[in-house]
């Protein structure tokens, strides 16, 4: 599967058929809204769960050293914790140039905070597509976080909101806490040994 994949997207669901269509964001969409939407709830998909395994080209990092971002894996037994934003059709032309590389369009259960249950869609980069690094310790990732950079800014600030809004939503993500705080350490001009 190529990187750019707009093309691909715009053939995975007709959505002039949906009565409403719902987004949900587990990654940066959860603290960076840059569209208009009609409503926007937390919520949580089952059986999934997010994790630092999809390379950034185009806003974390560069074609010749792509940052790391997050993607989808399935666990079963598991819920991730998101957003879910209500948007009209129109608003796929910027989404799906935002979640380009390498992403493609599915369609989920989403379980909203007032107990209703949406089908909606959500990005999610699979193993296939070329942009994929694949899993690593989060000592790992957080030291190749900690060296990238792109278009969109430093990789370690994604880590860094991300964290921010999952405590402000009061939910834990060990993956995610774990590689910020390797981040913090790299980051400290001062190594305590014990």
């Amino acid at each position: 599967m190529v990187h750019d994949t707009q093309s691909l997207n715009k053939k995975r669901q007709d959505l002039s058929r949906w009565d409403e269509i719902w987004i949900f964001g587990y990654g940066s969409l959860i603290y960076k809204v840059d569209f208009p939407y009609l409503k926007k709830s937390p919520a949580f998909i089952d059986n999934w769960q997010r994790r630092f395994w999809q390379g950034s080209h185009d806003h974390r990092g560069t074609p010749d050293n792509p940052g790391r971002v997050l993607t989808l894996v399935e666990e079963e037994n598991t819920c991730c914790y998101g957003m879910a934003y209500q948007v009209t059709v129109e608003e796929f032309e910027h989404l799906d140039h935002r979640e380009k590389n390498g992403y493609l369009r599915f369609e989920i259960d989403m379980h909203l905070a007032n107990g209703e249950t949406k089908l909606g869609l959500v990005y999610i980069a699979p193993q296939e597509n070329e942009a994929y690094l694949g899993p690593a310790s989060e000592k790992e990732i957080a030291a190749h976080i900690f060296k990238s950079r792109g278009p969109s800014g430093e990789n370690r600030d994604y880590v860094f909101k991300l964290a921010a809004a999952l405590r402000a939503a009061n939910e834990i993500d060990e993956h995610v806490f774990q590689i910020e705080k390797h981040l913090i350490e790299l980051a400290s001009p001062f190594k305590y040994h014990s």
